[in-house]
């Protein structure tokens, strides 16, 4: 009951998040693209951030970086891969060569900074306090990029449609419901399928990177789908690059800052395997239709998802 419950809150406020943010958008002559990186990324990554700051505060680091690490490998490569089977993807020109090298760069980042226990010869290996800080001081540097943007008041893309035009209140009702609708539908969602993977004795490390970074990530795959379905290309694109960002940068920065997160050697593989979706993410960018993920790419990229959890099955 609790997955059905959640699933349909999650399909709802998805729903309610792209007609509110978007107007809200338009309002402000702010672009779906801004919108997508700031408003729609941040409150389909609460999710992530409620169960990393609950992990953090637990010491439970397998699970705060799990989520992290598997919320973003299945954001790019699930997400994005059934958007673009949905409706083809154009993504942005700023997008392509600003956004999508971010989510490089942070997941490079996170790499080393979880290892650098081989540079500095320290005990541990993980995310001290000082990695938690340069996190958010690479948040605040990306916030002032998006500022910029919103500035320049980026037009968004020909191809980008708000459907209904709302008045402020009730496109920021709708914005604030889809919200909640979000938040209630992945909880419900995420207790459940961690309830029934307890039962079974599957690791934690596991649970996180599967069922916890998936549930987590249905606000994201929800919102994306929709607003791919609507032809919006700058939510379902600009949603999953935002909240890439936003989840190393900023929900792995305050985690640090609660309790240095601890790291497993084996999630050096996963961490690996985070860059590389983002490295393919870019490279697909100039195959085929230069800027558009087309369908078989989607389908590449599903196909390259149910191999990694094929290999952490068998790892076990």
């Amino acid at each position: 009951m609790l997955l059905i419950i959640g699933f349909a809150l999650l399909i709802k406020g998805a729903s309610l998040l792209v007609d509110g943010a978007s107007s809200i958008a338009r309002i402000f002559n702010v672009s779906d693209l801004v919108a997508g990186l700031t408003i729609v990324a941040f409150g389909t990554s609460m999710p992530e951030l409620s169960v990393n700051i609950f992990a953090s505060i637990k010491a439970n680091s397998d699970i705060a970086i799990g989520n992290i690490v598997g919320s973003n490998i299945f954001n790019i490569l699930i997400i994005l891969g059934v958007s673009s089977l949905i409706f083809p993807l154009t993504v942005t020109k700023g997008t392509v060569w600003i956004e999508i090298p971010l989510t490089l760069l942070a997941a490079l980042l996170l790499g080393v900074l979880a290892n650098d226990q081989l540079v500095i010869k320290t005990s541990s290996r993980g995310l001290s306090r000082i990695d938690g800080w340069l996190f958010l001081c690479c948040f605040a540097i990306f916030l002032y990029y998006i500022f910029l943007i919103t500035r320049k008041k980026e037009k968004a893309n020909d191809i980008s449609l708000v459907t209904k035009q709302y008045s402020f209140a009730k496109s920021t009702l709708m914005t604030a419901v889809g919200f909640a609708c979000l938040f209630a539908g992945a909880k419900f969602v995420v207790d459940g399928a961690v309830d029934l993977a307890t039962k079974l004795g599957v690791s934690q490390s596991l649970i996180a990177l599967t069922i916890v970074a998936a549930g987590t990530s249905l606000p994201e795959l929800a919102t994306s789908a929709v607003a791919a379905y609507k032809k919006n290309s700058d939510i379902a694109v600009g949603n999953i690059v935002g909240s890439n960002i936003f989840n190393i940068f900023f929900i792995l920065g305050i985690s640090a800052l609660i309790r240095p997160i601890a790291l497993q050697p084996k999630s050096n593989i996963d961490i690996a395997v985070t860059v590389f979706a983002s490295l393919i993410l870019f490279v697909v960018m100039f195959s085929g239709k230069r800027h558009v993920l087309d369908r078989w790419e989607g389908f590449l990229f599903i196909a390259l998802y149910i191999i990694y959890i094929a290999f952490l099955i068998v790892q076990g």
